[in-house]
């Protein structure tokens, strides 16, 4: 099939996957809404890893969320036989893979989706609508270069990008229960810090972070609430070393993506590395501050900025002629050029 308008009477069933990240997957979210508004009528699914649930169930423009559970269920290749039969039973129109992946591509194949849609990489060959992936050219937004993908449904970028991240009444009684049993006090404002990134080129040294609380603890009269997984607590013992004077609550593998949501939503601020909980707590209103390092036009602020409108970055140009990203061979110099007063100035501005 060419990369040709697909009649609008040939959809009904809609599957969109996005099996990836979680900052990937939010800003991803402005797909569902755009979708709804083009086919008001039709059945949308969106698909995505099981441990990724919580960025979807909710969603008022899907009508499904179908979970993968590569590490499971759908693990080897009988797992992926046998989820392509439950696809197959589903009976969609047409898929649109967000993100390329060899299992997403062969799946959906394999389900008999008659129209799939996608970027001419990782079994590129088994799409019938492949489109050309430049998105490491890094010219405009992750959330953009997603609506590359819909062009043959006729259905267009919005100027304004919003994503969307579900807060379940659910979420928000686990969390209130988890606050009383750690006396976590919401008696002041909350600023929450994130350290961890999945890549050391995104990770500003830790011991800034604690710098950076100390600055404003000195001007401002808020908790401070740490956030990542239960392997980056080494990285919150570090901030806490930094900054002595200060009390830290430490939340690290303490928190559900939905409690997190609900957790960000009630912060007055996210300071954080180039991350997934940037985008979750863009996507509910509240302040972000993202540090950038690299260079790479492709893993660079004009590609993953948080989208909100009350957010900021800070990056600074190390002036390399070539990025090596996590291959860096200066010590990720981006990043430590950047001080805890470069990041305290956006604060400041904001709080």
């Amino acid at each position: 099939m060419k990369l040709s308008a697909i009649p609008a009477k040939q959809i009904r069933r809609i599957l969109v996957t996005r099996a990836d990240r979680i900052g990937d997957l939010i800003l991803s979210t402005p797909v569902f809404s755009e979708l709804r508004k083009a086919f008001p009528q039709a059945w949308i699914a969106g698909l995505t890893f099981v441990e990724n649930k919580d960025i979807l169930l909710g969603n008022p423009y899907l009508n499904e969320v179908i979970l993968y559970d590569k590490k499971g269920s759908e693990r080897g290749v009988w797992g992926n036989i046998r989820f392509a039969k439950k696809l197959a039973d589903k009976k969609f129109d047409l898929v649109v893979h967000l993100h390329a992946t060899n299992r997403m591509h062969w799946v959906s194949w394999l389900a008999g989706i008659p129209v799939r849609i996608g970027w001419d990489r990782k079994s590129g060959g088994l799409l019938t609508h492949a489109y050309a992936d430049f998105k490491k050219e890094g010219k405009k937004h992750e959330a953009e270069y997603n609506f590359e993908l819909l062009k043959p449904l006729g259905v267009s970028c919005p100027e304004k990008l919003e994503t969307f991240f579900p807060l379940q009444e659910k979420s928000r009684l686990s969390l209130g229960t988890f606050l009383k049993q750690h006396q976590i006090p919401c008696d002041k404002p909350w600023v929450v810090m994130n350290p961890a990134a999945s890549c050391p080129s995104k990770i500003w040294p830790s011991g800034r972070f604690g710098e950076l609380a100390e600055k404003i603890a000195g001007q401002f009269d808020v908790y401070f609430l740490l956030i990542g997984t239960k392997s980056d607590r080494p990285l919150m013992q570090k901030i806490k070393e930094a900054a002595p004077r200060i009390s830290f609550y430490d939340l690290s593998g303490k928190l559900s993506l939905g409690m997190l949501g609900v957790l960000l939503k009630d912060s007055v601020l996210l300071i954080s590395n180039d991350s997934g909980p940037v985008h979750i707590a863009s996507a509910v209103g509240t302040p972000v501050i993202s540090i950038f390092g690299r260079k790479q036009p492709g893993l660079s602020p004009t590609r993953w900025r948080p989208l909100g409108e009350r957010s900021r970055v800070v990056w600074k140009d190390a002036g390399c002629i070539e990025c090596l990203a996590h291959n860096c061979q200066i010590h990720f110099l981006c990043l430590d050029m950047i001080s805890s007063n470069d990041v305290f100035k956006e604060a400041a501005a904001i709080l």
